[in-house]
């Protein structure tokens, strides 16, 4: 059994064998893609997170629900000055962890990331390829202690 949620091992499977070109070119199509995963007017979140840290260029906002079957459903909303990585990462986050439990998105390792950006753009940004994915963990980590305490 893979330590990934279904949805992000496929992605992970579709990036492993892609070319450096190719790679690079998909990453450059799902950053594309972000806004796809920003939030919808109207919409309400069990946990709002939105705030510019040291580590990246512009604000960056998480909103995450979780369904009636305990699933995670994250809407990420970034500034203009958010790099193409970042992006890129997070529109494939929004998209392997949809559906996820709230623990599965915390053990997601984060080794997973060189398989998809490759190890030499991991180097060179070290970081920021890692920020949303942090930014979910904590998302959901807060989540589950304000459920705790309310229990």
């Amino acid at each position: 059994m893979s330590a990934f949620p279904e949805k992000l091992e496929e992605i992970l499977e579709l990036f492993e064998h892609l070319p450096e070109t190719e790679r690079r070119e998909m990453l450059i199509s799902f950053s594309e893609n972000t806004s796809q995963h920003e939030p919808i007017e109207g919409d309400t979140f069990d946990l709002e997170d939105v705030r510019k840290d040291d580590e990246c260029t512009d604000e960056v906002g998480v909103f995450l629900n979780i369904d009636e079957q305990g699933g995670t459903h994250f809407r990420v909303k970034l500034g203009p000055k958010v790099q193409t990585l970042t992006r890129a990462m997070t529109a494939i986050l929004c998209q392997g962890l949809d559906g996820s439990r709230p623990q599965a998105v915390q053990e997601v390792p984060q080794d997973f990331v060189p398989r998809i950006v490759g190890s030499e753009l991991v180097r060179l940004r070290s970081q920021t390829v890692y920020y949303v994915l942090t930014r979910m963990k904590s998302a959901c980590a807060v989540y589950l202690k304000r459920k705790r305490a309310a229990s």
